[in-house]
């Protein structure tokens, strides 16, 4: 079994790459992921003496290789796939771990030059993720470092990652590929003066019980970017769990309280503040804002 490895976040590689080693994989690598793991210890091959082409343009070709996607498109069922990597010299390639050139760190420094985000824009990585995903059912595609233990757990227990795990990660491998072309694809919009286009990125916090109303259906997401004072990356403390109305009231309610510095209380309910006030400490607020209006506020957010 081979695995191909080019990482940029080079987190727990080398523990990863050593347990592969150690359940008797092959490991490849790429450039600076090949230095670091045979500076630790690691045998590795490197994708030179694979593809028998060296690394070229300053490392923008060096896995766009017959001998790399031809080892992780083949179907292992197909005779004729099988014929045609006999006939070539090709082997098979069984995993693929690969996370992308930091384009939304490089995009967010100051005064970083388009020629600087230009070289951050990774081509080989998706392409090998994009092939090794597409061919989940006998390649492991790796994006996140933090799957590295559950990968080495299946192999140890099964002798290979099972199929429900290989498809789980090739949905991640399509995820993790569809964002980073939208984060690129919303920069060079923006270079090149052409009008902007919204690409969306939430993640599902929570299925909610109902919608505004109870014959509606809703979920709750929040973005992969963390907003400060926002419900979505609150943390519950007790009580059931949230309606959608409940949210909404939460949030409203947290938007007003970041306008003041000293104690503050604001009640809500239906979006509509019931009562607000401020006072010499949290609990005199409250009792103010309470006492503005104690009908409404019931069954409220404060």
């Amino acid at each position: 079994m081979r695995a191909l490895i080019s990482v940029s976040d080079k987190t727990g590689v080398v523990e990863f790459a050593r347990g592969l080693r150690e359940l008797g994989w092959q490991v490849i690598a790429t450039g600076g992921t090949m230095k670091l793991l045979a500076e630790s210890g690691v045998e590795v091959i490197n994708i030179s003496d694979v593809t028998g082409f060296p690394e070229i343009c300053d490392g923008r070709v060096k896995t766009l290789h017959p001998k790399v996607h031809g080892g992780l498109l083949a179907r292992r069922d197909d005779p004729n796939h099988l014929k045609a990597l006999r006939e070539n010299g090709i082997e098979f390639i069984d995993m693929v771990c690969v996370n992308l050139y930091p384009f939304r760190q490089t995009i967010a420094r100051e005064g970083v030059t388009m020629d600087e985000a230009i070289e951050n824009i990774d081509i080989g990585g998706p392409s090998m993720l994009r092939s090794a995903a597409k061919n989940y059912k006998d390649v492991t595609v790796v994006c996140d470092p933090a799957d590295y233990d559950t990968i080495l757990a299946e192999i140890r227990g099964y002798g290979n990652t099972t199929p429900r795990l290989r498809l789980q990660l090739s949905a991640k491998a399509y995820t993790h590929t569809a964002e980073y072309d939208a984060m690129i694809a919303t920069y060079m919009r923006e270079k090149a003066g052409l009008d902007e286009k919204l690409f969306l990125e939430f993640d599902l916090v929570q299925s909610l019980r109902y919608g505004e109303n109870p014959h509606q259906q809703a979920k709750f997401y929040r973005s992969g970017e963390r907003v400060p004072y926002s419900l979505a990356y609150a943390r519950q403390l007790n009580g059931k769990e949230m309606s959608y109305n409940n949210i909404q009231d939460a949030n409203a309610a947290l938007a007003i309280v970041r306008e003041f510095d000293e104690p503050f209380c604001v009640g809500l309910k239906h979006m509509n503040p019931c009562g607000a006030a401020v006072g010499r400490d949290a609990a005199d607020a409250w009792t103010k804002a309470y006492e503005a209006d104690k009908v409404s506020i019931f069954g409220g957010i404060v």
